[in-house]
């Protein structure tokens, strides 16, 4: 529906929320039954979409269905997967088909499920800007505005591609030079051509997999590129999905900002690594071709290489320069199409410009307090709460869906300023002692606002209202 403007300054809604990906949808499901908070969430896309240009046939998702929108904070939601399952009368197929993972072509359509029942959604309106006004937000969008006590957002990450190759993306070069996020909407023509993926982690290899799995997709010639010093899997043995929970977080935030950074590094692949599955498939496809199609060697693969040059080539492709990271040589190579599955980052949403310099931020981002929302200047009773924006806070889960329902649980809380939904930590494999520093305790409360200094902050390496540390066997 569309929003009038708002002259009524007694108007006000408890919480606006920005962007509607998997994130906020949780949110705004996990809302819906809680009738005190009257909440509102804006999406400039005219319809629910989760990375439409890489909705592979094959693509699944790598955590549990059960890790949903809503299932980890309230079993009984009726937003669900297994309530989508069965409001569909799919139930007892999908128990039949024993699939191993769940494709992302089904977790879209439970996504876009749960978003046609919710009551509290806006798509077609983008957020032009936020600013403070009076002790509450003015939220201005492409139909109005709207004021709010508390502003989540929930804008996703923004597409990355390697710093030589950012003049060259246009237009123009949209069809021979693209982002992998997106692939599918671009369809660069690929068969018969000189074809370059650049990026070794889950999209790279899907591309990957993708080429050489569709005979009318099928390059001359395929190069698949990576950093990384081999076409690494994914770590999911279950010592290490525990830092896909409530408990690690807690701990993970309790960290020095020093110890956080490097336990980032050193978990990388508890996150970023290739399907065990998938690189199985893309092994056997590439022995197909050699030893049983008979169309030979048609793929060229190109580990601990980084892309230091590109430049437009004479036949309208591109000639790209590779250095090996190990011993520095220097490789040339020609494509008719490059795609960079080269990741994404965080960025300030722009509609934030009003109220930036209030927002606190440090070396690698927002400062995020324990309840999600960034430590601010602004008025106290107003908290702007932000969504895969705290990795360097939370860890390697903050982006994943593992934790989706926990944030957002969190979040409720914070918002309803008492227990809604009961995310009480949950048991452990791992012993974590617990101590906590007195003097700093009374201080935390004695802040009733909930923020505090970054100076405070960086000295403290985050809020310690609970520290934790490993605790080794004897």
């Amino acid at each position: 529906m569309d929003i009038p403007l708002t002259s009524d300054r007694t108007c006000i809604f408890d919480a606006v929320g920005v962007g509607l990906g998997p994130f906020n949808l949780s949110t705004a499901a996990l809302l819906e039954p809680v009738k005190k908070l009257n909440t509102r969430f804006f999406e400039r896309e005219k319809e629910f979409q989760w990375h439409p240009g890489l909705l592979f046939p094959d693509a699944t998702i790598q955590v549990s269905f059960l890790k949903d929108l809503v299932t980890l904070a309230d079993p009984q939601s009726r937003y669900s997967f297994l309530s989508f399952l069965f409001a569909n009368r799919r139930l007892y197929r999908f128990i039949n088909a024993n699939f191993t993972r769940v494709s992302r072509v089904e977790f879209n359509q439970y996504f876009r499920w749960v978003a046609n029942r919710l009551p509290n959604l806006e798509f077609g309106q983008e957020v032009h800007s936020i600013s403070v006004e009076d002790e509450s937000f003015i939220v201005c969008t492409s139909r109005g505005q709207v004021r709010a006590r508390n502003i989540v957002l929930g804008t996703g990450l923004q597409p990355t591609v390697p710093e030589c190759a950012v003049d060259f993306m246009n237009a123009k070069t949209q069809r021979t030079l693209l982002h992998a996020s997106k692939y599918l909407h671009r369809e660069p023509r690929t068969s018969g051509m000189r074809v370059v993926v650049v990026g070794g982690g889950q999209t790279g290899a899907e591309i990957v997999q993708h080429l050489l799995s569709n005979p009318d997709k099928a390059p001359k010639t395929l190069f698949w590129v990576s950093k990384r010093s081999n076409f690494l899997p994914l770590d999911e043995s279950p010592f290490t999905n525990e830092l896909f929970t409530p408990n690690y977080s807690d701990y993970f935030y309790g960290l020095s900002a020093q110890d956080r950074v490097s336990l980032l590094a050193e978990q990388k692949f508890a996150s970023d690594g290739i399907s065990n599955s998938l690189l199985e498939r893309i092994y056997q496809l590439l022995y197909q071709a050699e030893f049983l199609n008979g169309s030979g060697r048609c793929c060229s693969l190109y580990p601990r290489c980084d892309l230091v040059g590109i430049t437009p080539s004479i036949q309208d492709g591109w000639i790209l320069t590779l250095r090996d990271g190990f011993n520095c040589v220097v490789t040339t190579i020609e494509a008719d199409v490059v795609i960079f599955a080269t990741g994404s980052m965080y960025k300030p949403l722009p509609a934030l410009s009003p109220i930036m310099d209030l927002l606190a931020r440090g070396e690698h981002g927002f400062i995020v307090q324990d309840d999600y929302s960034i430590q601010w200047d602004g008025p106290p009773s107003l908290k702007i709460y932000i969504q895969n924006g705290a990795k360097q806070w939370r860890g390697v889960a903050d982006p994943n869906l593992s934790l989706i329902a926990w944030r957002s649980a969190k979040i409720i809380n914070s918002l309803a300023a008492e227990c809604i939904y009961d995310i009480a930590e949950s048991n452990s494999v791992f012993d974590f002692t617990r101590t906590v520093d007195t003097q700093r305790s009374q201080e935390n409360d004695d802040k009733s606002d909930g923020y505090f200094s970054q100076t405070e902050l960086s000295a403290a390496g985050g809020l310690r209202r609970r520290h934790v540390s490993a605790r080794s066997p004897a």
